[in-house]
């Protein structure tokens, strides 16, 4: 890999799978009857939630399709079908019940610690940005690349936990109107990469497209 726009490329659309700005809602929610030091230790258990979940994919994900027997190439198409489903949702400013279904929110509501389960999987390290770190690995030629892309996910977790850290002053200043628009925007950059990996992925397994 070894290019800056390629690094970049799966930086951005890594964010925009776990599009933290849009888990605001969804965050305050699960923890509106927390104190302030119960909803800060909730904070830094969820960031590094999605640290460990991101650098496992990153890691051991391809090691895991090779058991399997799943080639890239239909991981490829599978994880962009995956991640164009969640830009769809996205695009209409809904939560995409890939990452969370009705009866998951209703019942993280009533569990002692949402920390881990929903918030940092799956509403923000759910299968779309798992496919995507194991997209990103193949993709990787050497200790650089894997490297580079780490640190990408050491980044995206600190920004993971200070928009989760400054939520409610957030929540305040940003309408319902201003999220939405964002998760539109990410909605849009993420479908554009999903097509990508479908196009790429069919290419692989169908060489006469090429």
């Amino acid at each position: 890999m070894h290019e800056i726009a390629e690094y970049l490329k799966i930086i951005v659309g890594l964010l925009a799978i776990l599009n933290p700005i849009g888990a605001i809602p969804v965050f305050i929610s699960l923890t509106t009857n927390e104190s302030p030091m119960q909803r800060q230790h909730t904070v830094n258990l969820s960031a590094f939630g999605v640290l460990c979940v991101l650098l496992v994919s990153l890691f051991f994900g391809e090691a895991l399709l090779r058991f399997f027997g799943i080639s890239i190439d239909s991981f490829r198409v599978g994880g962009g079908i995956l991640v164009l489903l969640m830009a769809i949702s996205m695009l209409q400013a809904k939560t995409s019940l890939i990452k969370q279904t009705d009866e998951e929110v209703s019942e993280s509501l009533a569990k002692e610690s949402v920390a881990i389960v929903p918030l940092a999987m799956p509403l923000l390290a759910g299968p779309g940005a798992i496919s995507a770190v194991i997209l990103a690995a193949h993709k990787s030629d050497g200790l650089i690349d894997y490297a580079a892309v780490a640190i990408g996910i050491v980044i995206l977790s600190a920004i993971v936990w200070l928009t989760l850290r400054i939520a409610p002053w957030l929540a305040a200043r940003i309408s319902a109107t201003g999220i939405n628009i964002f998760t539109r925007i990410m909605g849009l950059i993420l479908a554009a990469i999903a097509i990508e990996y479908i196009a790429n992925g069919l290419k692989g397994l169908f060489p006469a497209l090429s």
